[in-house]
C-alpha cells in the first residue's frame, strides 16, 4: 500500500553547515537544486546505506526498456524528425514495475534501469541522423553496418563523459540544472513514496497501440485527413490523426508546436501556389524535378523543391545556432579540461566511484583503431583520428549542453553538421571523392553523431546517478551493454521501415539524414538546385533578425504540412488544460498529460513497428477496409473524428483528480 511504504532512510549526517541533506520529508530537498557545494551534497540514499542496485531485475528491465524506447524513438525520428526522453518515461516504469509486481522499493534499482532506458533515445538520434542518408544516396545499409558504428560512436560517447563528470557534474552542482535528469530524479523519489503515473503511461501506451492497431492497421479510418483547395493552386491542407504526434505536440508545448505549424503555413499556402502559379506556362521541367510543374501536384512540388528550401533553412538554423552558442561550447571545454586536470583527494564514496582513466583511453583507441580498420567503416587513419577528435570534443560541449537545456533540445544536428563538413572537406582534399568519398564521410560521421549523442544522455544519466546516490563506474558499463543491445532493435527498424514506407518517403521523411545527405553531396559533387537552398537561408536569417527560434519552424517549412498538424493539434490541447487549470490549484493537470503522451507516443510507435511489419510481409490485414468499404474507412471525415475524440479524451484525462493521492 502507498501509505505504509517508507522511503530510504537517511543516514546520520555532519552538521548541517558543512552537509546538505538530499531529501525533505517528501521528495527531494531545495539541496538537490543547488546551495550548497557539490562535494557536501548527501544524495537521495546517502553513501552510508547499503542497498542493492546492479541486479537481475534493474539490468533486465533496463535492456527491455532500452530496446522498446529505441525502437520508438527510431520511428518517431525518422517520421517527425525528433526524438522523446527515455529517462522519464522509463524511470516511471521501473518504479512502476518494482513495486507493483516484484514488491521492492529500491530507488537504486530503478535509476539503474532508467539509465539504461534513456540509451535508447540517445543512439536512436545517433543513428537517424546520418545513417539513413547512405539509402537515400542509393548506397544501401545493413543492420550490422548500424549496430557496428553505434557501437564505436557508443564506446566513446559512453566513455569520453568520464574525464569531466566530476567538473560538469560535481563542482558545476546548482550551476549546471540538468532539467531533465531533476525530473527523472524526482519522478524516481515521488514513486517511491507512492504515484499513479506508472498507471497513467500503462494506459497511454494502451489507448495508443489501440488507436494504431485500428486506423493504421485494420484501417478501420485512415490516418490522414486532407482537403485540396482546388481554387487555390491545388495546395493541400490536413492532418496526420496519428496518436504518437498528438503526444509530440502536448509535451513540446505550445510554442514549439506552433512555430512548427507557421513553418507548414509558409510552405503548403505560400510556396507551393507561388511556384505552381508562376510555373503555370512551363512545358520544360526545372531541375531537380524531371516533370514539367503544370504536371505536378502540391505533394510532388514539395517533394522536388519545397524540401530544398526546408533543408537549407535547418542547415541555417544549426549553423546560426551552432554560432550563437560558441560562446558557451569554449567556455565549456575550457573549463571541463580544467577540470579534467583536477585530482580528487580522500576516499572515494559509491557516489564518486568512477571509470578509470584507462577505460577512457581505451575506447579512444579501439574508437581509432575500429574506425580506421573495420571495413564496413573504413575511415582510414585520418578519419579515425578525426572520429575521435570530434568525438571528444563535441562529448565535452554535448554533456554541459543538456546540463542547461536537457538532452531532448540538445543540438546533435547542428554539432554533427559541423563536424560533418569538415570531414567531407579533409576527405575531398586528400582525393577521397565520389562514392566512395561520400560513403566514407557518412560513415565517419555515423560514429561523431553517435558519440554526441549518447555523450549528452551519458551526462544527463550520471546527474541523476549523483542526486539519488548511485556508483557512476557501474551504471556507464551498463548504459553500454543497454546502447550495444538496443542498437540491433534501432536497426532492425530502421531497416524494416525501409523495407515497407521507403526511407525519405512522406511515409518516412528522415528530414536530417536528408539534410546530411545534401551536406555531402553538395561538397563532393557540387550540384545542388542553390537557389532552393538560398531561399531557405534568407527565410532562416529573417527569423533570427526577428527573434523567432529557426530551427523549429524550418523543420516546418521541410515536413508535410499534415504532421506538424498533428502536432499542433496536440499544443493546442496543452494550450487548453493550462488555460482551464490556471487559477485551480490544479497543477498536476500537464504532467498528468505529458505522462499520458508520452504513453500515447510510445504505444503508437511500437505497433506502428508491427503494422510495418505486416506491410513487410505483404500480410494484408486491412479488415475495416473489407467490412465498411473503402469509401467509409477511407473517409477523411472519419479519422478527423476519430482524432478529434482522442484528443478530447487526453483533454477531459488530464483535467480528471488524481484519486491515488
Amino acid at each position: 500500500m502507498a501509505d505504509t511504504v517508507e522511503k530510504p532512510k537517511q543516514a546520520t549526517t555532519p552538521s548541517p553547515s558543512t552537509k546538505a541533506k538530499a531529501a525533505d520529508e517528501f521528495g527531494l530537498s531545495k539541496y538537490s537544486y543547488g546551495g550548497c557545494p557539490g562535494d557536501d551534497y548527501v544524495p537521495y540514499v546517502p553513501t552510508t546505506e547499503v542497498m542493492p542496485e546492479i541486479t537481475g531485475y534493474s539490468v533486465i528491465m533496463g535492456i527491455l526498456f532500452a530496446l522498446m524506447f529505441a525502437a520508438a524513438n527510431t520511428y518517431l525520428g525518422l517520421k517527425v524528425g525528433m526524438t522523446i526522453s527515455a529517462g522519464i518515461p522509463g524511470a516511471i516504469l521501473a518504479i512502476g514495475l518494482l513495486r507493483g509486481i516484484f514488491r521492492r522499493n529500491n530507488i537504486l534499482e530503478a535509476n539503474v534501469a532508467s539509465v539504461m532506458a534513456a540509451m535508447g533515445e540517445s543512439l536512436a538520434g545517433g543513428i537517424i541522423f546520418v545513417l539513413p542518408a547512405l539509402i537515400l544516396l542509393g548506397f544501401g545499409l545493413s543492420i550490422t553496418t548500424i549496430v557496428i558504428v553505434t557501437i564505436i560512436g557508443g564506446l566513446m560517447g559512453v566513455f569520453f563523459i568520464t574525464p569531466v563528470r566530476r567538473y560538469l557534474i560535481v563542482e558545476e552542482h546548482g550551476t549546471l540544472i540538468y532539467p531533465e535528469s531533476m525530473a527523472a530524479a524526482e519522478v524516481l523519489v515521488t514513486g517511491t513514496e507512492g504515484g499513479g503515473g506508472f498507471k497513467t503511461v500503462l494506459l497511454g501506451m494502451g489507448v495508443g497501440a489501440a488507436f494504431k492497431m485500428l486506423s493504421g492497421g485494420f484501417a478501420f479510418w485512415g490516418e490522414n485527413a486532407s482537403y485540396t483547395i482546388k481554387s487555390y493552386q491545388g495546395t493541400i491542407v490536413g492532418v496526420d490523426t496519428l496518436a504518437s504526434l498528438l503526444g509530440v505536440g502536448f509535451i513540446v508545448g505550445t510554442k514549439t508546436s506552433t512555430l512548427m505549424f507557421g513553418g507548414s503555413v509558409i510552405a503548403w499556402l505560400a510556396l507551393i501556389p507561388l511556384i505552381k502559379l508562376f510555373g503555370a506556362g512551363m512545358t520544360k521541367p526545372l531541375y531537380p524535378s524531371t516533370v514539367p510543374i503544370p504536371q505536378m501536384d502540391a505533394l510532388a512540388i514539395w517533394s522536388n523543391y519545397i524540401r530544398y528550401i526546408g533543408a537549407g533553412a535547418v542547415a541555417a538554423g544549426g549553423f546560426i545556432s551552432l554560432a550563437r552558442s560558441l560562446p558557451t561550447i569554449i567556455s565549456s571545454f575550457k573549463k571541463a579540461s580544467a577540470g579534467m586536470r583536477k585530482g580528487e583527494a580522500g576516499t572515494v564514496t559509491r557516489m564518486n566511484l568512477e571509470a578509470p582513466l584507462t577505460w577512457v583511453i581505451a575506447a579512444a583507441v579501439l574508437g581509432f583503431l575500429l574506425t580506421w580498420f573495420v571495413p564496413v567503416v573504413g575511415g582510414g587513419p585520418v578519419g579515425a583520428l578525426m572520429a575521435v577528435v570530434f568525438s571528444f570534443f563535441f562529448a565535452v560541449v554535448s554533456g554541459r549542453m543538456v546540463g542547461l537545456i536537457g538532452a531532448s533540445n540538445n543540438p546533435v544536428s547542428g554539432l554533427t553538421i559541423a563536424a560533418l563538413l569538415i570531414v567531407t572537406t579533409v576527405l575531398k582534399l586528400m582525393g577521397n571523392t565520389g562514392n566512395h568519398g561520400m560513403t566514407t564521410a557518412l560513415m565517419i560521421g555515423g560514429v561523431i553523431c553517435v558519440a554526441i549523442a549518447v555523450a549528452g544522455g551519458t551526462a544527463q544519466s550520471l546527474k541523476t546517478t549523483f542526486i539519488i546516490g548511485g556508483t557512476p563506474r557501474s551504471v556507464q558499463i551498463w548504459m553500454f551493454v543497454a546502447l550495444a543491445l538496443a542498437a540491433v532493435g534501432a536497426a532492425g527498424t530502421l531497416m524494416l521501415l525501409n523495407t515497407a514506407y521507403g526511407i525519405g518517403s512522406a511515409a518516412v521523411p528522415a528530414p536530417q539524414a536528408t539534410l546530411m545527405k545534401m551536406i555531402v553531396q553538395g561538397i563532393m559533387t557540387a550540384r545542388l538546385p542553390w537557389t532552393m537552398v538560398f531561399v531557405g537561408v534568407a527565410l532562416a536569417l529573417f527569423c533570427f533578425l526577428v527573434d523567432i527560434p529557426i530551427l523549429a519552424v524550418a523543420l516546418g517549412i521541410y515536413l508535410p504540412m499534415s504532421l506538424t498538424t498533428g502536432v499542433f493539434a496536440g499544443g493546442i490541447v496543452r494550450a487548453l488544460v493550462e488555460r482551464r487549470t490556471k487559477n485551480t490549484g490544479n497543477d498536476d493537470a500537464v504532467d498528468k498529460g505529458i505522462l499520458l503522451s508520452s504513453g500515447l507516443i510510445a504505444g503508437d510507435a511500437l505497433f506502428g513497428i508491427v503494422v510495418a511489419a505486416f506491410a513487410a510481409l505483404g500480410t494484408d490485414i486491412a479488415y475495416g477496409t473489407k467490412l465498411l468499404g473503402a469509401g467509409i474507412a477511407g473517409s477523411s471525415l472519419l479519422a478527423f473524428g476519430m482524432f478529434l475524440l482522442l484528443a478530447v479524451g487526453v483533454y477531459f484525462y488530464a483535467l480528471g483528480k488524481d484519486r491515488s493521492k
